[in-house]
């Protein structure tokens, strides 16, 4: 699989990575449902069969039980890829999630997530939201500090924008930003975007399929039949109406795109995000064997100029 340099680091990473959010299974705030832990690990060793040679996950998922299925997953693995994995959400014992960036806490979150994972050093750590925004110098500082004393290689950022990137960037440099990017959130390309290509941070995109929407896959009847601890029902606007429908409706013109190409709706939403010089990868995420490889054919998938128009001016006459 294609690899690219992320950003300013040592890194070569595939252009698809295996995102590891929606395997921390049900029960808490941000679930994607109830989870077999069984279809998850072969799920991370079919991606890693394929040639995927990284993981992205974080602590808050399933509050810690997604780097624990992890760590199983890599468990005695010749051919382990680079782990990534992200702080600054927190819980309590009741499964209340908090945010902190103190660096006491920083520096607790890390040495869990190195528990967790089985590892002695993390290839990426990352804040994983700049909340509270008045302390992310204090947790920058506490993310440069363990990158000096070795427990982690690079430190990155999710979520964060271009004026908190360059504040924390005076503290210490910046190797990543995560943030969520498709052809229906677009949030990043005005200012993030070139602000991270012109200092070289490599950006990795998560959600490029918008939480699977764009995938094909869905029907009202699906919608409808989600567990109610699967946080697309109620806390994801574009599974709401009249997105929904007008969703489902790109996803029709997807089909056409990918018919040209012999391309899935998914692998050309995949696509759509690589086509930019600024974004480094993309985040894809597989629950049961078989889902990440009929993604993988989207790394290598060029989208023409016509494609591209053609999604472009569907997005313009179907405004949100």
């Amino acid at each position: 699989m294609l690899k690219r340099r992320l950003g300013h680091t040592d890194l070569d990473i595939t252009v698809l990575g295996f995102g590891a959010w929606a395997i921390g299974g049900g029960g808490w705030a941000f679930a994607w449902g109830s989870q077999d832990d069984r279809d998850s690990i072969a799920s991370i060793h079919e991606a890693l069969d394929l040639g995927v040679n990284w993981i992205d996950t974080a602590a808050v998922y399933g509050l810690g039980h997604s780097e624990e299925v992890v760590a199983k997953a890599l468990d005695r693995r010749a051919n382990r890829p680079l782990v990534f994995t992200k702080c600054a959400r927190v819980w309590n014992e009741k499964r209340e999630i908090g945010k902190c960036l103190k660096a006491d806490s920083i520096r607790g979150e890390c040495e869990a997530s190195l528990k967790r994972l089985r590892v002695d050093v993390i290839d990426l750590y990352q804040i994983h939201w700049p909340e509270p925004p008045e302390d992310i110098e204090e947790g920058w500082a506490a993310m440069a500090r363990l990158k000096e004393q070795g427990k982690v290689r690079w430190i990155g950022v999710s979520n964060f924008d271009a004026a908190q990137l360059e504040r924390i960037g005076k503290i210490a440099p910046v190797a990543s930003l995560q943030p969520p990017y498709s052809m229906i959130r677009r949030d990043i390309e005005p200012s993030i975007l070139p602000y991270c290509h012109s200092h070289n941070i490599g950006t990795i995109v998560y959600s490029p399929m918008q939480s699977g929407l764009l995938t094909g896959a869905w029907t009202p009847e699906r919608l409808a039949a989600l567990p109610p601890d699967d946080w697309r029902k109620e806390k994801n606007r574009h599974f709401q109406e009249p997105l929904f429908s007008r969703n489902l409706r790109l996803v029709e013109r997807l089909k056409a795109i990918g018919a040209r190409h012999g391309a899935t709706p998914g692998q050309v939403a995949i696509a759509w995000t690589l086509r930019l010089p600024a974004v480094t990868a993309a985040i894809v995420g597989a629950r049961k064997p078989g889902q990440f490889r009929e993604l993988l054919p989207a790394g290598n998938l060029s989208l023409t100029p016509d494609d591209i128009g053609e999604i472009e001016g569907f997005l313009m006459a179907n405004p949100e």
